[in-house]
């Protein structure tokens, strides 16, 4: 089992930063490709960032938030970030962390821990 928390979420203007931090515990956190999602209200959870195993490992993202989010993680602090630049209203959502033990996915079906979600809400 892994456990996930996710926090940095936040009220922030358009054109504006957040981090978003997701600490697990449980099982070995290297072990595990990490990805972020989000759920805005009324759509479907979407993928947002991947990385995979190591720290400084292979990163993924939707073209939405290329260029201007960066996922990273720290294995020694078991956990991963998501820093967000250049914010949208667009970007409004839950954004939720999860973990896999494939190389990396974009797909949510492949992920096997969640976290509860953390909002996000960009104002214009």
């Amino acid at each position: 089992q892994v456990q996930l928390v996710e926090s940095g979420g936040g009220l922030v203007q358009a054109g504006g930063s957040l981090r978003l931090s997701c600490a697990a515990s449980g099982r070995t956190f290297s072990s595990y490709a990490m990805g972020w999602f989000r759920q805005a209200p009324g759509k479907e959870r979407e993928f947002v960032a991947s990385i995979s195993w190591t720290s400084g490992g292979s990163q993924y993202y939707a073209d939405s938030v290329k260029g201007r989010f960066t996922i990273s993680r720290d294995n020694a602090k078991n956990t991963v970030y998501l820093q967000m630049n250049s914010l949208k209203p667009e970007d409004t959502a839950v954004y939720y962390c999860a973990a896999t033990s494939n190389f990396y996915s974009t797909s949510l079906r492949e992920y096997d821990y969640w976290g509860q979600g953390t909002q996000v809400t960009v104002s214009s």
